[in-house]
């Protein structure tokens, strides 16, 4: 179990935090479960009680500004209910990247799923389907709660009246240039936002790999070939 939580601050000011695995990827599964526990840590904003998540095709740990609040990356947001009303968890954020909803391109930060509420501190089930710059799904508990597409840059930083320089983006001109280029691939990362929050059982599939059936590595799985990957007695 991966665990955040802040027993040592004594107030909360903007540090965010992103736990990096240590290389990109392309099409692929990643399944886990988190479970919010506790109060928030003094400072946090209001709108981030009980929430935290992934964040899917991001751009390295290496090429961040130093003050960057968020990753450019597509964030699988997890939400914990408060138990009055519905709050909906598995949504999608787009910190400096923009995708198609039902085939029309939306401009909107975050869009919400069709999850259930999750009050309390409980376990729940989260998986996202990874097929590189074509679509993406988000499961919860089992269920698609959400689907988009064609995941590109752009779309200003937390929404288009936000820029890169807003969030402190490094090169930030070399983001501008990529402006409606694919996001084809990129890192995995747990996100920490001021809400203590653990993770477990975390289980990653690449689905890009050899093709071949001639191949001692074939997977019928696969959904992207690597033929420099493919091994053969």
């Amino acid at each position: 179990m991966i665990r955040v939580n802040y027993k040592e601050y004594d107030k909360f000011t903007t540090e965010y935090g992103h736990m990096y695995y240590n290389k990109p990827f392309s099409h692929y599964k990643i399944r886990l479960q988190y479970r919010f526990t506790g109060n928030q840590v003094p400072g946090g904003a209001s709108w981030n009680v009980r929430n935290s998540g992934i964040m899917l095709h991001s751009q390295s740990a290496a090429s961040l500004g130093l003050d960057q609040d968020f990753p450019i990356s597509l964030e699988m947001q997890y939400l914990g209910g408060l138990n009055a009303g519905d709050r909906t968890t598995g949504n999608l954020c787009t910190p400096g990247t923009i995708v198609d909803i039902q085939g029309k391109t939306t401009e909107e930060h975050c869009i919400s799923s069709t999850s259930k509420t999750y009050n309390g501190d409980q376990w729940v089930t989260a998986e996202a389907i990874v097929l590189g710059d074509s679509i993406v799904y988000h499961l919860i508990g089992g269920d698609t709660v959400l689907v988009f597409t064609n995941p590109k840059i752009g779309g200003g930083y937390v929404g288009k009246n936000h820029n890169f320089k807003d969030g402190k983006v490094a090169s930030e001109e070399e983001w501008i240039k990529k402006s409606g280029s694919p996001l084809r691939s990129g890192y995995i990362a747990l996100q920490a936002e001021s809400h203590p929050i653990d993770f477990r059982n975390i289980q990653l599939l690449d689905l890009k790999g050899c093709m071949d059936p001639k191949a001692v590595n074939y997977k019928s799985y696969y959904q992207a070939s690597d033929p420099k990957s493919c091994k053969y007695k």
